[in-house]
């Protein structure tokens, strides 16, 4: 395998002296899901997160860093945030507002800082993987580190899941 190309990203957190590593993965344009990305990368699908740019009608912007295998929950995300109410942004306003494409945003330098809220399940775990800022390539990094660097609010904001089929036996 060739030389990772290193990203902005992975630029900014050299910069800061936070330890990650660049994992590459091979991307299927039909299938962008978190699901796919951690089975590329052989991890458990909870601790790779996926980022989401949300607008909040009182707030504005912000974002929300979330296991793939859960959704926000628009409610709680806005509580969080200071809205009554919060959507998923338009998809074709992620590029111009964050610098980053559906299946590479990244919660690390987007064009502007946002305010980010961080599920409380990151913090179960050594290493949580997240976009690098490109398709096909992951940050694996301490949740800790990533909560500090972002100024990150530790939260719940997914949705129970309909039918639990963890096994409880």
């Amino acid at each position: 395998m060739g030389r990772i190309q290193k990203t902005n990203v992975a630029r900014l957190l050299d910069k800061a002296g936070i330890k990650y590593t660049l994992i590459p993965y091979t991307v299927d344009e039909n299938d962008l899901a978190a699901t796919h990305v951690a089975e590329e990368l052989g991890e458990d699908i909870r601790c790779v997160f996926k980022t989401l740019v949300l607008h909040g009608d009182k707030t504005g912007h912000f974002v929300c860093v979330v296991p793939g295998d859960s959704e926000v929950d628009l409610k709680k995300a806005a509580k969080i945030a200071g809205a009554k109410k919060a959507d998923l942004i338009p998809m074709k306003e992620l590029l111009s507002l964050t610098g980053y494409i559906r299946g590479g945003c990244s919660p690390i330098g987007m064009k502007k800082p946002f305010p980010i809220f961080i599920h409380a399940t990151a913090t179960q775990f050594n290493e949580i993987f997240i976009s690098a800022g490109i398709r096909g390539l992951q940050v694996g990094i301490n949740p800790i580190d990533l909560i500090e660097y972002t100024h990150a609010t530790v939260c719940d904001i997914t949705t129970q899941p309909q039918n639990d089929t963890t096994d409880h036996e």
